[in-house]
């Protein structure tokens, strides 16, 4: 993985292998970056994408392998009041499965890299979001 920033804007590029995800918090720890926006492309070798569960309460996965277009990717990054980053992010996926082409979106929980995928990271600007946690839903929101 290699990044710069220009501007207000980090420019990632993850390598074979990296696992963007996890990349994208690293970065917002290494910077003190407390909240962003992110977005982008990619070829990717497995993915792990959830779907929420609002009457357990819960995520269910759905693992994904192959050669997977990463043709949409966004989300963002928050932290709690202790400082902890959370991550929200969507993508979808486009794979051939036989002669058919498919395709798979939702939450994402992890993605690993097969040749690149680059990704914009945009810091919030003039202030940060914080988390709040939702009992109700079992998830976190924006704080806002």
């Amino acid at each position: 993985m290699q990044y710069r920033l220009i501007g207000e804007t980090y420019y990632i590029r993850f390598d074979r292998g990296d696992e963007v995800v996890s990349g994208i918090l690293d970065i917002c720890k290494k910077e003190g970056i407390e909240s962003a926006v992110y977005s982008g492309i990619g070829g990717c070798s497995e993915a792990v994408i959830q779907t929420f569960l609002p009457d357990k309460g819960e995520f269910e996965s759905h693992p994904v392998t192959g050669m997977l277009e990463l043709v949409s990717f966004m989300g963002n990054v928050i932290s709690d009041e202790e400082g902890t980053l959370y991550h929200h992010t969507h993508a979808m996926f486009a794979y051939k499965d036989g002669d058919e082409h498919k395709t798979i979106g939702g939450h994402l929980k992890s993605t690993t890299v097969l040749y690149t995928a680059e990704i914009e990271l945009r810091p919030t600007i003039g202030g940060s979001i914080k988390r709040t946690y939702n009992p109700e839903t079992g998830t976190g929101f924006w704080a806002l």
